[in-house]
């Protein structure tokens, strides 16, 4: 197999401020692979083999829910790392990379991944600095997702937790974005009851509050 070029992740946001030696040892053990439009480069809850580095066009990241849903998490671009699981103290990857159109990637074994953190500590940041920027822009689109489906399903945030339509007969909501809407419900209540609000509600919606919210 050629020898992969340090040209390929130089300059690139994970190896910011790594020295071209340290670029030199971690291509030494990676390997360029094709993914044509539309296969998987890894799916949700497969076991964490690799985790890759994506050179070229784009994946969607795509999570299915308890209830079969599917919903697309993100897009990863050129430059970015993707499958990096590991870092997330997890053995199994957290949802499917979906090739959407043919893409190139470099791939290293997942039991590399804490070798690689303690030997180049740039590495290691930039990679939990993009972890911790994911999980906060996948909770922004959860709660969005969840919102939407409150108004789409035209009842209040109390009925929608309780999996109820407007007429009180039990409907078909989302059972992961209910559990975001409960959450969101408590810590609104929190906040409201740090500053006495609650004290004007009337007796029946801080009732229904407290049960929905806990």
């Amino acid at each position: 197999m050629s020898r992969l070029d340090r040209s390929l992740i130089t300059g690139l946001p994970p190896f910011e401020g790594m020295a071209p030696a340290d670029l030199d040892r971690m291509l030494a053990q990676a390997r360029s692979q094709r993914i044509a439009k539309d296969e998987a480069v890894f799916e949700q809850e497969g076991e964490a083999h690799s985790f890759f580095l994506l050179l070229d066009a784009h994946v969607r990241v795509v999570k299915t829910t308890p209830d079969g849903q599917q919903v697309i998490v993100r897009y990863i671009s050129p430059g970015e790392l993707m499958g990096i699981a590991h870092a997330l103290g997890r053995t199994t990857y957290p949802a499917s990379a979906i090739a959407v159109v043919d893409c190139v990637v470099l791939a290293w074994p997942g039991q590399l991944w804490p070798e690689f953190a303690a030997a180049f500590p740039n590495f290691g940041a930039n990679t939990y600095k993009t972890v911790g920027s994911r999980l906060q822009d996948a909770q922004t689109r959860v709660v969005e997702m969840a919102t939407e489906q409150v108004e789409v399903a035209s009842v209040p945030f109390v009925q929608f937790v309780a999996n109820k339509s407007g007429k009180g007969e039990s409907a078909n909501y989302s059972f992961v974005l209910r559990g975001y809407v409960r959450h969101w419900l408590g810590q609104v209540w929190a906040e409201y009851d740090k500053v006495k609000l609650v004290d004007l509600l009337s007796p029946k919606a801080e009732s229904n509050v407290r049960q929905v919210a806990g």
